[in-house]
């Protein structure tokens, strides 16, 4: 029996680790749950959201959970829409075309 228990018995540095990991899981299901704009491919040059061509640190933690991205894709141009979660209000729209592979001929 004592081996059992031994078995089981978990440091508190190791009972540690997994909290912090389940709670790291958890914020990043959560950040894609809701779209967070960090999540969406944007550069950290291009998070300045209030438009004074400077980057803070503040903006970069915003884009995490404060700032969504709700992407569009209309034929071979996609569109990505940045909006303040809580509001909604429209902060930009980015777009770009892409260029899309030509078919391969069909065989007959």
């Amino acid at each position: 029996m004592s081996t059992l228990r031994s078995r089981l018995h978990v440091s508190r540095r190791r009972r540690a680790l997994i909290v912090l990991l389940v709670i790291a899981l958890l914020a990043v299901t959560w950040m894609g749950w809701i779209g967070a704009a960090g999540l969406s491919g944007i550069q950290t040059k291009d998070m300045d959201w209030d438009g004074d061509g400077q980057v803070t640190g503040m903006e970069i933690a915003q884009a995490y959970y404060a700032v969504v991205a709700d992407k569009q894709v209309d034929g071979n141009r996609t569109c990505t829409t940045y909006r303040w979660r809580g509001s909604g209000k429209e902060i930009r729209v980015e777009c770009r075309t892409e260029v899309q592979p030509a078919e391969a001929e069909k065989k007959e």
